[in-house]
């Protein structure tokens, strides 16, 4: 049993005289396989981790592991916090960017280069039709994580409550840091977490308001030039990113209605059709949903752009998760931030809902009804017999392709 009271080098000394030893080389290639195969969301992600570092390379132990993967779901995507902590259990600091940087290439380089095809050939005929066809698979996307998520945290009156709140709330505009704070609070006072378990209460986010000073409310919605990246800015371009990184919680869907209220409402620097492709692009990549950071970096500044939102994006977490590796012995079952997160949940649900219906205009046409037929095959395939999102997109891509005029 470990004893709190000591340093967290010597209790990672302690574990690592029963592991097998692995290099750093060695962990950058496993970290860089796992986020070129790690299709099918976080929890994927994570079961492949544990079969690659716990059971065949055993060079975490599986109490370890499970700390961070805890622990990683405080802020941000928890598979690319799970992977810093591995990272810095094994060799410290440098390991732990190493195996983040790793992981993350892959998608990254894949975004770059799939943003890079869309917004220089979007305009060709056969593209449009496959994105066509994207587009209200998209939506079922989006549903179908609306519903896995609410079937975990929408289990009681209030929580029914604070979910038709969260899609009236966002409906009417309500700026949702009011919504979440107010559906925490009632978590908090009203102990709505305390039968549930660490795993169910793992996904919030709580957004701040993102505007800066001086930045124009709408920006040109030209293809990214110099023009673009003078009238932004790489700065105010991170800083953005950056502060929708320090309330991001939970990961995966949970980062779409406050990216298409930054982005496409306020800001402009998306139309809604553009965020809907970019939600398609980072979902055909093995990386995490935050990956569309790279994607909407990329329209405004090309490549630097891409590179400065994704950092920008994941930095805050990465700065928790090496405040949390050093001391996560410490910091276990906090009660009050699961019962805080408890009523948070089900009001993301329905802010996930309603990022659904603001979505669904640019995407579903009633003259064209086979897209209301293909997003709802769609949604049956992923919620009944949980097809990979892949292969559904896959789908609508060359339905969208063969059927243009009818989506």
């Amino acid at each position: 049993m470990h004893d709190p009271s000591r340093e967290p080098e010597d209790i990672q000394a302690a574990a690592a005289s029963s592991l097998r030893p692995i290099t750093q080389l060695e962990m950058a290639l496993r970290f860089l396989k796992l986020g070129a195969i790690g299709f099918g969301g976080g929890v994927a992600v994570i079961a492949l981790m544990e079969q690659e570092c716990v059971q065949r390379r055993q060079c975490v132990e599986t109490e370890e592991f499970l700390h961070g993967v805890g622990l990683g779901q405080i802020l941000g995507p928890f598979a690319v916090n799970t992977a810093f902590f591995i990272g810095y259990r094994l060799f410290g600091l440098a390991g732990a960017l190493l195996a983040q940087v790793a992981f993350l290439a892959p998608s990254v380089l894949l975004v770059i280069g799939l943003s890079w095809l869309y917004f220089s050939f979007n305009q060709i005929p056969s593209l449009q039709g496959a994105l066509g066809g994207l587009a209200p698979v998209v939506i079922a996307l989006i549903l179908s994580a609306a519903w896995s998520m609410g079937r975990k945290s929408v289990q009681s009156p209030i929580s029914i409550a604070l979910l038709v709140a969260g899609v009236l709330g966002s409906i009417a505009r309500i700026n949702p840091v009011w919504i979440l704070a107010i559906a925490g609070s009632i978590g908090y006072f009203l102990k709505i977490g305390r039968p549930r378990s660490r795993s169910q209460s793992a996904h919030g986010l709580l957004p701040l308001p993102l505007a800066l000073p001086g930045l124009p409310p709408t920006l040109s919605t030209t293809l990214p030039t110099t023009s673009t990246l003078s009238a932004v800015g790489l700065v105010p371009l991170a800083l953005i990113f950056f502060k929708v990184g320090l309330v991001f919680f939970g990961g995966g869907f949970v980062l779409i209605p406050v990216l298409h209220q930054q982005l496409v409402t306020q800001l402009g620097w998306l139309t809604a059709r553009e965020f809907i492709d970019g939600v398609a692009i980072s979902q055909l990549t093995p990386g995490p949903m935050a990956v569309l950071a790279t994607f909407t970096g990329y329209r405004l500044a090309g490549i630097p752009g891409a590179l400065a939102a994704t950092v920008a994006l994941f930095l805050p977490a990465t700065l928790l998760m090496w405040g949390i590796s050093h001391f996560y012995e410490r910091l276990r079952h906090v009660t009050a931030v699961k019962d805080f997160l408890a009523g948070v949940n089900p009001a993301v649900v329905g802010l996930i809902l309603a990022a659904a219906i603001a979505l669904a205009p640019s995407s579903l046409h009633w003259e064209r009804p086979l897209s209301f037929g293909l997003c709802a095959i769609a949604l049956l395939l992923l919620t009944r017999f949980k097809w990979h999102p892949a292969f559904v997109l896959a789908i609508g891509a060359l339905t969208g392709t063969l059927a243009s005029t009818w989506i």
